[in-house]
């Protein structure tokens, strides 16, 4: 069987390395796709580079890395395992590494192997000689000019995501924003401005949505269906986020109502409040209390506020205050999800192109 060969770290995998991978498909009868990095980069771990790799090449022999992967191979055969080469060692370990991996853990040989680097030949020279037999290599757009990206630029500006990452990856990559603070808090305001100046989508309060449909009235378990109907829509807000998606509420919100209105929190609420957020931000009660006509009073906010504060502390969950007029709140927002150059608030694109995921 003609066995082909691809490499990568795929941190994160993009159309370039795919556009690599069909190459590869069309011009063996069995692909091995191999994936490993040492040190990690951030937002890529193993299992989720392995989950891109499975839901987007089913048919391939797939296999991701890392030291624990290593330790249970050495656990069930008892033998001995190389170490995970790191991303700056000779090219020479790597190539040893690879040859490994495709013999004990694989139990199989290579005959061509595809990539887009000018180490391929060698590369293929070093397999042929741990194998026995001749290894072809082959080149695929050495000059990236077919798809003219890389993993460095889409680490460093997810506003690249929507035109590289098939959406598989693009939606386990957005960075979701969760916005929580006291009724009168400027939570939705700040939302949508954050929405505009990233480009990108938010997501509204569906537990304001069914009390209104409810006339007020909500019974206890409308909260845990509040919850899951709020991180359901975030889900599906991202696949059309662009890079970021800004939530205007988190589940944790949802448990401090359902405390509030009766003295307890059913166990799946609880556990959906943990849910983490790439940042989340606490906003602060020094805003003028606004009556709507649905909210409370200032002491209540207070209470909010406190309990919110009291909950992440507990549960060491980071957060930042925004804190001061709207055009602090969102230059302080910005700040901390990088966002902000020298001259200014860096927009990923011009326009006002901010939307609501729900419409």
């Amino acid at each position: 069987m003609l066995t082909g060969l691809v490499v990568g770290k795929f941190c994160p995998l993009h159309k370039g390395h795919e556009a690599l991978i069909e190459f590869a498909r069309a011009r063996c009868e069995r692909l091995v796709i191999l994936s490993y990095s040492r040190p990690e980069f951030p937002d890529c771990p193993p299992e989720r580079r392995a989950a891109w790799l499975g839901a987007l090449y089913p048919d391939a022999l797939r296999l991701v890395l890392d030291d624990a992967a290593l330790f249970a191979f050495a656990a069930k055969t008892g033998g001995a395992v190389p170490a995970l080469p790191g991303n700056e060692a000779p090219a020479e370990v790597h190539r040893s590494f690879v040859a490994w991996v495709c013999r004990a853990m694989l139990e199989l040989s290579v005959d061509r192997v595809f990539t887009s680097e000018d180490y391929g030949d060698g590369f293929a020279e070093a397999l042929a000689r741990e194998f026995g037999h001749e290894v072809e290599h082959i080149s695929f757009d050495p000059s990236r000019s077919i798809v003219p990206v890389s993993g460095t630029r889409l680490r460093d500006d997810p506003a690249l995501h929507r035109c590289y990452l098939s959406e598989p990856v693009r939606r386990s990559l957005v960075r979701r924003v969760g916005l929580i603070g006291g009724e009168s808090t400027g939570k939705t305001t700040l939302a949508a401005e954050l929405a505009d100046t990233l480009s990108t989508c938010w997501v509204p309060e569906y537990g304001r949505e069914l009390w209104e449909r409810k006339g007020g009235s909500l019974d206890f378990g409308d909260l845990l269906a509040i919850a899951r109907e709020q991180v359901a829509r975030e889900d599906e807000a991202a696949a059309k986020a662009n890079g970021w998606l800004i939530c205007d509420t988190t589940p944790l919100v949802t448990a401090f109502y359902s405390e509030a209105m009766f003295g307890r929190v059913d166990p799946a609420l609880s556990s959906l409040s943990q849910r983490r957020y790439a940042h989340l931000f606490l906003c602060a009660d020094d805003f003028a209390f606004v009556q709507d006509g649905t909210r409370r009073d200032a002491a209540f906010r207070r209470r909010q506020n406190e309990w919110y504060a009291g909950q992440l502390r507990l549960s060491r969950v980071p957060y930042n205050i925004l804190a001061g007029s709207h055009a602090r709140r969102l230059s302080l927002a910005l700040r901390y999800v990088g966002k902000v150059e020298s001259g200014g608030i860096s927009r990923t694109s011009t326009g006002n192109s901010a939307r609501s995921a729900t419409a």
